[in-house]
């Protein structure tokens, strides 16, 4: 492969200037593909940084909530095709960023920012409210007006993807935002940052960068932040919610999960098998909180369709992200990395545990990247710390299923319930079971990701709120105001 691109400096976005934190310090971004290799630094953003952003929003908030709808949405349509001129060349530093495989997880990250910019563009003027008829002597109807400030805490396994659930939502609602980059991967938010900075008014978008327990904390407790938008693992998100509750600010929640993949008897083919490896999102290193990292097999098909997964899963190809053969890429950091092997090694050691596949065997990249390949627990128990926490990396647990009462209870034997897919010829059987199921955001049949105008969030400690579709932005983003007027 290719050399790194030059290390250059990446200032934050504050106010629509291009700026360093306020005391000077930065820290280095490394990729994940080489620990060795410092590829950027970026502000190390403090509390006094957060409040020079928030300051910055408010002050364009009013002039961008006062605009026509119209204006809102030619802007973001313009942010839209901007962003899509530049898909290849967000692409190749997700790679770089994040870890995350060009060909099979990148592109479409860059490509579902597109999509999402450009269908919240779309529905902009569907934030309207409603008349209710009262009489000849009475107006009364509903506003939905925008929240003011958001604050959008962003993860770092795909960092393009849940900007998009944000970002345009809030803009094309009037509010405001700030995004705050993940400390492993900021570069992907900054560079977008780049390409629509000067299509927005000054401080409608504002990117900042540094810890998230000093910049990020700061704004989750800010009394000029009037949401806090956050996506990330459920221990910190009940801390945000926490404290953003403290003072009585809108918030929503993307957390983890743990997601059931149910497949029935009558779905023993090479199709479903292929949806099946999909849902597993071992083409982002497993670390998607809508990973189907439980798969329960029913008894009748069991050795069957394992041999057919195991064998997908055989023939994909751990390697450099940047590399167009790479089917999984890099895991995202040291400390992920770590974390992954030690629930290996506590799955390898369950009593009973029969290891289907163990991709370590034949792993042809390692050193010094940061790259897992997958590993197949089969007949794995429900509650086994493996099959009941979420892991975010290529590990799979198999489940042996006979009833469909039980699998339903076992699907809902979880803190989590963020994802489920159901896979059933009998259309009756999938029905129910996706209708049985304790998660926000159920796939029949098929294994794929979120699409634009989808409804999407979860239940149980899933989190809160619906990102992605109409909903999530009058949800998520605008409040209701009654106005009742006499006439006459």
């Amino acid at each position: 492969m290719t050399g790194f691109p030059e290390k250059k400096h990446w200032p934050m976005l504050i106010g629509g200037e291009w700026v360093d934190a306020l005391d000077g310090s930065t820290s280095d971004v490394i990729t994940p593909i080489d620990r060795n290799v410092v590829i950027a630094t970026v502000p190390q953003g403090k509390e006094a940084d957060a409040d020079r952003a928030v300051e910055a929003a408010r002050a364009a908030f009013p002039g961008w909530a006062g605009l026509h709808f119209k204006e809102r949405q030619k802007l973001i349509l313009q942010a839209a095709d901007a962003l899509e001129a530049r898909i290849e060349d967000l692409a190749q530093l997700t790679a770089v960023d994040t870890g995350n495989a060009l060909r099979t997880q990148a592109r479409p990250e860059a490509q579902t920012l597109v999509d999402l910019f450009r269908y919240m563009g779309g529905v902009a003027g569907e934030v309207k409210g409603v008349t209710l008829p009262a009489g000849e002597q009475q107006l009364q109807y509903t506003r939905r007006e925008p929240l003011g400030v958001v604050a959008g805490i962003l993860p770092w396994n795909s960092p393009l993807m849940i900007a998009a659930f944000k970002t345009p939502a809030a803009l094309a609602a009037g509010n405001t935002i700030i995004l705050k980059c993940a400390e492993d991967a900021p570069l992907t938010i900054l560079e977008m940052g780049r390409i629509i900075a000067d299509i927005l008014p000054a401080g409608v978008l504002n990117i900042v960068t540094g810890k998230g327990s000093v910049i990020g904390e700061r704004l989750a407790v800010h009394p000029g932040v009037d949401k806090v938008s956050f996506t990330g693992s459920t221990g910190v998100g009940r801390h945000i919610a926490e404290v953003a509750g403290k003072r009585l600010a809108h918030s929503s929640m993307e957390l983890g999960g743990k997601s059931p993949c149910i497949v029935f008897p009558d779905s023993d083919t090479d199709a479903v098998a292929d949806q099946v490896v999909l849902s597993t999102r071992f083409a982002r290193q497993g670390q998607s909180c809508t990973s189907g990292s439980r798969l329960f097999l029913h008894e009748d098909i069991y050795d069957s369709f394992l041999a057919k997964v195991v064998e997908r899963i055989g023939a994909m190809k751990v390697g450099d992200p940047r590399d167009e053969a790479s089917d999984i890429g890099a895991v995202n950091s040291a400390k992920q990395w770590n974390t992954i092997q030690n629930y290996i090694e506590i799955g390898e050691s369950m009593e009973g545990v029969e290891i289907a596949y163990d991709g370590r065997e034949s792993l042809e990249v390692g050193e010094p990247g940061f790259y897992h390949a997958p590993i197949v627990f089969s007949r794995a128990r429900n509650d086994w710390q493996t099959s009941k926490e979420e892991i975010f990396g290529p590990v799979l647990s198999v489940i042996p299923w006979k009833d469909e009462d039980e699998v339903v209870e076992m699907a809902n034997d979880n803190e989590y319930g963020l994802a489920a897919f159901v896979f059933a010829k009998d259309v009756d059987a999938a029905l129910r079971t996706a209708h049985r199921i304790e998660s926000g955001w159920v796939q029949v049949n098929q294994g794929g990701g979120q699409v634009a105008g989808q409804s999407y969030g979860g239940f149980k400690q899933s989190g809160f709120g619906r990102e992605a579709s109409l909903e999530g932005l009058l949800e998520g983003f605008t409040q209701i105001k009654q106005v009742n007027v006499k006439l006459g």
